[in-house]
């Protein structure tokens, strides 16, 4: 696959389940080197796109062409081309880690010494050198998962599918995931996950937002964060529903969203709406200084896409 060529394409990718449509005609372009992000609700789609263009489900119409191979007529093709972390991947337990990483090399047919060679490089990458014969049974959970990121890399993929890899990962392992993850593709890895976290989305190059089985928004973080209609407030009120009942009664306020210890308050863009936000939550005595516009958040991007598509109030 030459550099001009997308790591992944797919147009018009549709999977039912009965009646429920989990992927919804989905039609994306992820160039080579890229990091795509896959950001959306629970029961988006999310998981069901990553099994579509891994080969492990097979869609009802459309077509994805994965590593420059298509999943529908070659998928095991695109399975020695891409390495893929689900979100329930499973370790032998009896097994070491470094057995384990052996054995997923073993299924990909990936000769000993090039297994050796590169086993070396991410146990030392992952920081588990040191812990390479420690039984898969006692790792940590995020000592697991950078074993299943090294299996899933055993193979020097093209294209690398993470679903979820951090959920319930502690933040050292996280941190740890992330600064490997950033690296790939400088060696030639596209990288296609999805994550929980915002601030894991925020470091995607480019990012899909999904709702319905369906592409809501895509772009880059600052080009969704500008998307956002309207002005952002921050509320600090150590009486948080009070604030909230008093911008409730706003006709400038379009949506009021918590945001750690503060309110995230969506205001019409006009240019008086802000004072007059203000004013009202002086009446109860919020100062100004615990009022301030702030820039838009991807959090607030997400929830104001969200809100177009009919899916939060």
């Amino acid at each position: 696959m030459s550099s001009a060529e997308p790591a992944l394409r797919t147009d018009g990718l549709t999977r039912r389940f009965g009646q429920t449509v989990a992927v919804d005609g989905v039609s994306l372009e992820v160039p080579t080197g890229d990091i795509l992000g896959l950001i959306g609700p629970d029961g988006a789609g999310k998981t069901t796109f990553m099994r579509l263009i891994s080969g492990v489900l097979v869609a009802d119409s459309g077509s994805a062409i994965v590593a420059g191979h298509d999943v529908t007529k070659d998928p095991e093709a695109v399975k020695r081309h891409i390495g893929y972390l689900p979100q329930a991947f499973s370790l032998y337990a009896d097994l070491s880690i470094e057995e384990n990483i052996d054995f997923r090399g073993d299924l990909y047919l990936v000769p000993r010494d090039e297994v050796e060679a590169l086993k070396e490089e991410l146990l030392e990458m992952t920081d588990l050198l040191r812990f390479r014969r420690r039984l898969a049974g006692r790792l940590s959970g995020g000592m697991k998962q950078k074993v299943g990121l090294i299996c899933a890399l055993i193979n020097r993929p093209k294209v690398l599918i993470l679903d979820e890899p951090t959920t319930g990962v502690d933040p050292i392992s996280r941190r740890d995931f992330w600064r490997i993850i950033s690296q790939l593709p400088d060696q030639g890895v596209t990288v296609v996950l999805s994550s929980p976290y915002m601030d894991e989305a925020a470091r995607c190059k480019h990012l899909v937002m999904i709702g319905r089985g369906r592409v809501l928004a895509k772009g880059t973080p600052p080009e969704l964060r500008g998307r956002v209609r309207g002005r952002i407030v921050e509320v600090l009120a150590a009486d948080v529903r009070a604030a909230t009942r008093v911008l409730n009664d706003l006709p400038c306020v379009r949506r009021i969203t918590p945001f750690g210890d503060a309110l995230h308050v969506q205001i019409e863009a006009g240019g008086q709406e802000v004072a007059i936000a203000r004013d009202a939550l002086g009446r109860i005595g919020i100062g100004d200084s615990a009022v301030q516009e702030v820039a838009p958040t991807l959090e607030d991007a997400f929830m104001d896409i969200l809100a177009q598509e009919g899916r939060v109030a």
